[in-house]
């Protein structure tokens, strides 16, 4: 091995001593000259400058998110103070959104449609609603959601909230039926909470 050959080895092997951590440090790095391959410096330089960049581009992309209810994390205080809704930091941030989102959703003109959506964005899945025009009242089914609902107290308050204050209304839970826990095994039947049993969350 001669010498030049021996000191772009040595080169080389120095310049990988330095590893390019950061994801558009290394999209920085590939479009410099192919000479500054074995360069620790040039590395070490476009590693720090890529993280930098890494950070920007997350921050840049949780401020975006803040402004759609459904990815918002920080920035649902602000959609709650447009809307009037108290924030409460101790409510799970999935419940957060789904007050906002009703309260988005609960503009308009009273019906069987707008109760379904207000409901719906609390559940997040199919709800039914069903009219007893000589009871004055109406019913809100759930479908899909077994037991009751984390949030079902937010949920009362923003029906109570768009709905004639003359019109009564009931609530009905799914619960599991007996050929359902027929065919759940013993791990499922021990992990299954007691709510979402007829009569277990009374």
């Amino acid at each position: 091995m001669n010498r030049s050959t021996s000191a772009s080895f040595s080169a080389r092997a120095m310049g990988d001593d330095i590893q390019i951590d950061s994801l558009r440090g290394r999209e920085l790095f590939s479009f410099l000259p192919s000479y500054y391959e074995t360069s620790r410096v040039m590395r070490s330089d476009m590693d720090a400058k890529g993280s930098e960049l890494d950070a920007l581009y997350l921050a840049m992309d949780a401020t975006v998110g803040q402004f759609f209810v459904r990815t918002a994390t920080w920035g649902l205080e602000r959609w709650e103070m447009e809307l009037g809704i108290e924030t409460d930091l101790g409510k799970p941030l999935d419940q957060r959104r789904a007050v906002v989102e009703s309260k988005l959703r609960g503009a308009g003109t009273f019906s069987g449609q707008l109760v379904k959506n207000v409901a719906e964005a609390y559940d997040g899945g199919t709800v039914d609603v069903i009219f007893h025009p000589a009871e004055w009242g109406f019913t809100v089914k759930f479908i899909d959601t077994i037991g009751i609902p984390p949030n079902v107290e937010d949920l009362k308050a923003a029906i109570e909230e768009i709905k004639p204050a003359h019109m009564a209304v009931e609530y009905k839970l799914r619960y599991l039926t007996i050929a359902e826990v027929e065919s759940m095994t013993l791990y499922e039947n021990e992990h299954t909470t007691q709510d979402r049993y007829l009569g277990g969350g009374a």
